[in-house]
């Protein structure tokens, strides 16, 4: 049995409305399968651009690409990344992926910044980051990369936060994160940035519930309410101005939770839990769904291949801890990626 998953799924909310209403908390919504993804993997960077899903590098494959069509329910391959990564983040900024940093071949922190053209299907390499760092996130702002934490050598926090201008191909440096932290999730909403959950110096024996937000023009972190379930090697994606955020791992076993923020109330719900336990994942959102991508069945360097949609509320718990072996069979041999969205 592969402790790598290529798992897709799809999280539908029954409670979110194109009209903008919000999900409250007995809208739970559902999940529900996908194409799996060609390879098993974990620790890929994903992200959207032009209304379809790439995931790069990760433990199984560290330089192939895999691209999501949801229109299709179809995967294809795109050229390798030019070098091997894993622990990267990636972001989707005026029709082009950006794949930041992340760590080379095992655990070496880079400080590349690679473009890829999807209409060209090509690479090439754009300014390093002024720091090497792996297990980092990153969002675009107004038309910028912001790059923040991860991991230095000996992998030691970094509080780094660094921006990236793409018409003149610079970084510069921005204020620092409060709490550094790596294998953090990140989203934008409303023009700021906000960082939530991780953990100290690669250990996941030390995660963090910590949720902060940046605001680009002042130069300055806030603390907002913290994550209810504090982990890391999470994922996150945003709906209808919500941030939602997935999976996880812990000591004693990996996360099935699912939960999300309001920006405009602070306030966090629990929504139906994800039909598999994984960390490690990717999610991206499109029109209107939430897809999470991968991720690793067991705490550490595992992978998945996994699609699958959220609906109704399942009971809550604070997370769920040492699947066992008979629960991790119902999608042993299946990797998988997750959509989440409207219905």
């Amino acid at each position: 049995m592969s402790k790598y998953s290529p798992f897709l799924g799809f999280l539908f909310l029954g409670g979110i409305l194109l009209s903008g209403a919000v999900v409250s908390a007995q809208d739970s919504g559902r999940w529900t399968k996908g194409a799996p993804m060609l390879s098993e993997r974990s620790e890929a960077a994903v992200a959207e651009v032009g209304g379809k899903i790439f995931a790069v590098g990760g433990f199984g494959d560290q330089r192939g690409v895999e691209i999501y069509d949801p229109a299709l329910d179809r995967w294809s391959r795109g050229a390798p990344v030019p070098g091997p990564l894993h622990h990267a983040a990636a972001v989707g900024l005026n029709g082009k992926l950006y794949v930041i940093g992340g760590y080379g071949g095992w655990w070496k922190p880079v400080d590349s910044l690679y473009e890829y053209d999807p209409a060209g299907d090509r690479w090439r390499a754009l300014a390093p980051m002024p720091t090497a760092r792996g297990a980092l996130a990153a969002v675009v702002i107004d038309g910028k990369i912001h790059a923040v934490g991860g991991t230095v050598g000996n992998r030691r926090n970094t509080p780094v936060h660094e921006m990236y201008d793409p018409a003149s191909d610079t970084w510069s440096a921005r204020a620092p994160v409060p709490t550094p932290r790596d294998h953090l999730a990140a989203a934008e909403v409303g023009g700021r940035f906000y960082l939530v959950g991780g953990r100290i110096d690669g250990s996941y024996a030390r995660n963090l519930s910590a949720n902060e937000v940046y605001d680009p023009a002042t130069d300055r972190w806030r603390t907002l309410t913290p994550l209810p379930t504090a982990r890391s090697g999470i994922a996150a994606a945003v709906l209808e101005g919500r941030i939602f955020v997935f999976g996880g791992e812990a000591t004693a076993g990996t996360f099935d939770e699912v939960e999300s923020f309001d920006p405009k109330t602070g306030r966090w719900s629990a929504h139906a839990r994800m039909p598999s336990a994984r960390h490690g994942l990717g999610a991206a959102a499109v029109a209107e769904r939430i897809y999470t991508v991968s991720g690793g069945r067991t705490p550490g360097g595992s992978a998945s291949r996994k699609k699958s949609r959220i609906s109704r509320p399942a009971t809550k718990s604070p997370w769920s801890a040492g699947r066992t072996s008979s629960s991790n069979a119902k999608f042993a041999d299946i990797n998988c990626t997750t959509r989440m969205g409207v219905s």
